[in-house]
């Protein structure tokens, strides 16, 4: 759908420079989502993938991030393959309601209530970043992070509508549970993409 160099605003990579590939496609379908446009993937024509790769080499980057949309929607194996040539570093953000596929440093998950994450998705998340747009997401938040490996790293994040209204209950829910960290969308408060 769209490709650009920025800052990763989000979650344990927050604030490093990231090359973004955003895929096309959704059918997670998450209220909140800010890229809705993303859904229709017959609204974003294919891309060869030796062209995301001559992108992503001009950028001089040595972290990709591949988000959505949905992007396991599809078989990243051949992405992957592609943008590993260039010993960068590779992550994907995903909803984890798809098998995972390509080959990854950093898996991203941030499960939504309208498509339950799969149980080895779970497994397999090096980061669970839960958005919060409720008081009931605290409790579910844990329900998955009881889920996920002993070394995942746990992560609030305030939908960024109701951030007024969630931060503080946010930061006071992790001070009374360190296990988990806040992550805020800083690209949206620096007015970066």
């Amino acid at each position: 759908m769209e490709h650009f160099y920025s800052i990763q605003g989000e979650g344990f990579h927050q604030g490093r420079a990231a090359y973004f590939v955003r895929l096309g496609g959704c059918d997670v379908g998450c209220v909140w989502c800010d890229v809705k446009e993303s859904w229709d993937a017959e609204k974003h024509p294919l891309t060869e993938l030796t062209k995301i790769g001559t992108w992503v080499s001009n950028s001089k980057t040595d972290f990709v991030v591949v988000t959505g949309g949905e992007p396991l929607m599809y078989d990243c194996a051949h992405l992957t393959e592609e943008l590993k040539k260039q010993s960068i570093e590779l992550a994907v953000e995903t909803s984890g309601a798809y098998p995972l596929s390509g080959s990854w440093d950093w898996i991203c998950l941030s499960p939504k209530k309208f498509k339950e994450p799969l149980p080895e998705m779970l497994i397999a998340a090096h980061e669970l970043k839960v958005v919060v747009f409720n008081k009931s997401d605290f409790k579910w938040a844990e329900q998955h992070a009881k889920q996920v490996g002993p070394n995942c790293k746990l992560f609030l994040q305030p939908e960024w509508s109701k951030e007024k209204e969630m931060a503080p209950l946010i930061v006071e829910y992790v001070k009374n549970n360190p296990q988990w960290n806040i992550s805020l969308q800083i690209h949206k408060y620096l007015d970066l993409r």
